[in-house]
């Protein structure tokens, strides 16, 4: 642990100084020689050195110092956090340091006091981290370990597709030529870039196989959507029952769409519960081109970029291999319900 707060870049200097004193000593240099190297004094060394023979670690810690008494007491305290905690007035949308001391005029707190106390207490009211209200699905997780049955298992004499649509991916092109790397130097790409508009393609991936077949999607709806469905029972030999894990999208749940499905038994849903997109695999293969492709890629035109992402599909299909699927479709216990498993089935 010493010789990694010495190591590490973000050590600061005081502690790493610190520990090198100790470090030192350790290997039997003696006090007024560590105060050479440190360029500090020996009754330093020899204060952090039995601090660290007394309390290890934690004794190379900074006491606790008294200091200056507060300024302000706990209730003008609890006054700040209860401000930065509630609603900001219109027609702000955070709560600067300056408006809060400014709303708290009978205290006298300056903005810089604000930010020390909120800092103290970890308290950020100008950051804001996105969350997801989901409801209660009662069939989630029965819905979850259909879709995990067929993704671990397939059926005898069947097929498994999972099908999904990647929709808006932006053809640009940079106003100017990129630089490529160098040493001690990042490869250079011009911020400025030229929109020539989006493409959408609609994808089955073979769960079993890892193989995909990929159209464009030239307007969302369940027109295309069953076009595509079509498509992919002429692929598919006949005989073979086709099961397809299906998300929560207009074109995979309107009527028009489960309509068309009836009237084809051999080809049976799947849908993943609501908010659980992560259950169909084909949203991991679309993290592949969205990596390889898009993230540094330019497109002189739509068409351009959809015969890179075409080319891609056609290359991954050459080197496949099926996805490593380890979700059990099961709920997590709870401590005390593993607890009761351990007792009932001790380890090993």
């Amino acid at each position: 642990m010493l010789e990694a707060r010495v190591r590490a870049g973000t050590t600061p200097q005081r502690d790493a100084r610190r520990a090198h004193m100790v470090l030192l000593a350790a290997g039997g240099c003696p006090a007024w020689r560590i105060a050479e190297i440190v360029r500090g004094d020996v009754s330093t060394v020899v204060r952090w050195r039995d601090r660290f023979v007394r309390e290890a670690m934690a004794g190379l810690k900074d006491r606790l110092r008294s200091g200056r008494p507060p300024v302000h007491g706990p209730q003008v305290r609890l006054r700040v956090v209860a401000a930065a905690t509630r609603t900001p007035p219109h027609p702000y949308d955070g709560w600067p340091h300056r408006l809060i001391a400014g709303h708290l005029p009978d205290t006298g707190i300056s903005a810089s006091r604000v930010g020390r106390i909120l800092a103290e207490l970890q308290l950020k009211p100008y950051r804001v981290r996105g969350r997801l209200t989901r409801p209660v699905d009662p069939q989630f997780f029965a819905r979850a370990a259909e879709v995990r049955a067929v993704h671990r298992d397939c059926p005898p004499g069947s097929t498994v597709l999972s099908v999904s649509e990647k929709t808006a991916m932006a053809a640009r092109s940079r106003e100017q030529p990129g630089r490529p790397p160098g040493p001690w130097r990042v490869r250079r790409r011009e911020v400025e870039y030229i929109r020539h508009g989006t493409v959408s393609v609609t994808v089955a991936l073979d769960v079993h196989t890892g193989q995909v077949v990929m159209e464009e999607l030239e307007r969302t709806g369940p027109a295309h959507f069953i076009r595509f469905l079509a498509r992919l029972q002429r692929c598919i030999p006949t005989g073979l029952t086709i099961h397809l894990i299906l998300g929560n999208g207009s074109s995979c749940t309107s009527e028009v769409t489960r309509a068309w499905l009836e009237r084809h038994p051999w080809i049976v849903p799947h849908y993943t519960p609501k908010h659980a997109s992560w259950l169909n695999q084909v949203e991991v293969f679309f993290s592949l081109p969205a990596r390889a492709v898009l993230r540094h890629g330019d497109f002189s035109s739509r068409t351009d970029l959809l015969e890179k992402v075409s080319d891609f599909a056609i290359v991954h299909d050459e080197t496949v291999c099926p996805f490593r699927w380890n979700y059990d479709g099961q709920p997590r216990r709870t401590g005390d319900e593993l607890n009761a498993a351990q007792e009932e089935c001790p380890a090993r």
